[in-house]
């Protein structure tokens, strides 16, 4: 059988042995302290723990500047700031000629921008007026057309169909009196010379009467049809004209407006840039965001871990970019941070109620809850690479102004539920052998073992469910082989000096076995020599 001893450390277990037997044990007529009565009533199932205190609500200050980070100015540690305070100061030379530079940038750019709406308003008023002026082209062009079909072309088929008209009335009039003077020539009464007359008369009338038909004919097949074509063709060169002012405008208006949109977007990266050095110029101080407590990196234990030691920080030091400076935790609500076993974390649920003991402030007792438990299960390092822990958080709900700082070591007692109206012993009391549980109890001049059923367990008691009555005495410690009167087994008797207190914490009695791995974990089991 080997001894198995999970929770507390040797002091512990001494002084709860004392408390037990002291508080709880009966003399033999002798005046021996190594028994108990058996008694009912009920006790507080807690889970140990230690860890240290921290503050619930924390900030962390980190360096924000993306150029050199040097300190010209810091808040020592350990003092308490109030909201506002200045923290840290960072050089800022190379920052002020920065910004000073990208005004002025910000300022030509605007500059320029203004000339390019400048431009752009000149060129829209441009596009307009040749717009307008091509337009207006296209109009009297339209209107020519018009006005030579509805006058120049009329008039002139007028002037045409009057012509011969006339020419037709006139050569018809000179035939008649050529045929008269014919008449009249022949019978004498007017001379050649008049007949000739006549003759030439009718001639040239004739000839008058064919030059206007063909004037008729020449205007509609080649007159009329040129001038139409030359107003048509003048009235498309316009309309062509005045797309083209309109293309040509259109460039020019949308290369003033590109114009105008590269300038916006070169102010507003000037802009940006002079946003981001007065930004930048800012950080250079930085101011506590919430009361608290002043701890300087350097003096975490991950800091000084990931940094490899590192030398304090102070004035002159340079940090990087995004380099955590320190933490600003508020002091005004505490919380500890304890590791428990990974086989325990399953009884723990938020809200239980746990007593926190510090190490600064020992004689304190301090009442909280539990806030939460961690996702993660944290390795148990080179020491203990198969352990592993997770970490509860147990909210104080008292003596958050006794001056508790971050850090600072504790224990802590997480009470997981309480065993009501019920028998019990402690934990010395209570041996094992294989699967079988049992106790000594008195008889005749020795001691008599008795087979027990248990229950639920504490550090430091266990519930008995079957085997004792109230009033039993237990002894609680090994016996000499000599003093044992009565075994429950003489063919296989438990190994002498050795005791293993065994508290099954769910499941049924009659698997003791099966129950034996979590109680372990609960109770401490002791050799008493």
């Amino acid at each position: 059988m080997v001894v198995v001893a999970i929770i507390g450390l040797a002091t512990v277990l001494g002084t709860a042995t004392l408390l037990v037997r002291s508080t709880s044990s009966v003399g033999d007529g002798n005046g021996a302290a190594d028994r108990h009565v058996v008694r009912r009533g009920s006790f507080d199932i807690t889970v140990p723990a230690s860890g240290e205190l921290a503050a619930l609500k924390q900030i962390e200050i980190r360096n924000q500047l993306e150029t050199r980070a040097v300190i010209t100015e810091i808040t020592e540690e350990g003092k308490t700031v109030k909201a506002g305070d200045i923290l840290l100061r960072f050089n800022d030379e190379e920052l002020r000629s920065k910004t000073k530079d990208a005004e002025e940038a910000v300022i030509g750019a605007q500059n320029d921008l203004d000339s390019a709406l400048a431009d752009l308003e000149i060129n829209e008023n441009n596009s307009e007026s040749e717009v307008a002026k091509a337009q207006l082209k296209v109009e009297l062009a339209d209107l020519a057309l018009k006005g030579w079909r509805e006058g120049e072309v009329v008039t002139a088929r007028q002037d045409l169909a009057l012509a011969k008209q006339i020419a037709e009335m006139n050569f018809n009039r000179l035939q008649q009196r050529f045929e008269a003077s014919e008449r009249l020539y022949e019978k004498e009464f007017i001379s050649l010379d008049e007949f000739k007359q006549d003759e030439i008369a009718l001639v040239e009338a004739e000839a008058r009467l064919k030059q206007t038909e063909l004037d008729s004919q020449v205007y509609e097949k080649y007159t009329y049809v040129k001038e139409r074509k030359q107003k048509e063709s003048d009235l498309r060169q316009a309309q062509d004209e005045l797309v083209r002012v309109q293309q040509r405008q259109d460039a020019e208006v949308s290369k003033a407006q590109s114009n105008v949109v590269s300038k916006q977007r070169q102010l507003a990266s000037k802009q940006d840039r002079l946003k981001k050095y007065q930004q930048q110029l800012e950080y250079c101080t930085i101011t506590a965001p919430q009361d608290g407590l002043v701890v300087h990196a350097t003096s975490l234990q991950n800091y000084r871990y990931m940094m490899g030691g590192g030398q304090s920080l102070q004035v002159g030091t340079e940090l990087y970019r995004n380099q955590l400076a320190m933490v600003l935790p508020d002091t005004s609500q505490m919380v500890a941070e304890v590791k428990v076993a990974e086989s325990l974390t399953g009884l723990i649920e938020p809200g239980q109620r746990a007593i926190v003991t510090s190490d600064a402030l020992a004689d304190v007792v301090l009442h909280g809850e539990v806030l939460s438990i961690g996702v993660l299960a944290e390795a148990g390092g080179w020491s203990d690479p198969n352990r592993r822990d997770y970490t509860v958080k147990i909210k104080l709900t008292e003596g958050n102004d006794l001056g508790l700082k971050p850090s600072m070591r504790c224990t802590a007692e997480i009470n997981v539920r309480r065993v009501e109206d019920s028998l019990f012993v402690p934990i010395q009391a209570v041996f094992r052998n294989g699967p079988v549980s049992y106790v000594y109890l008195p008889q005749g001049s020795g001691f008599a073992q008795r087979r027990v059923q248990l229950g639920e367990a504490s550090e430091l008691f266990l519930q008995i469910l079957d085997g004792l009555t109230e009033g039993d005495v237990v002894l609680l410690r090994e016996p000499t082989v000599g003093e044992i009167v009565a075994r429950l087994d003489e063919e296989q008797p438990p190994a002498p000096q050795q005791q293993t207190a065994m508290a099954p914490q769910h499941g049924s009695p009659d698997r003791p076995s099966e129950q034996h791995s979590e109680a372990d974990q609960l109770v401490t089991t002791r050799h008493d020599p």
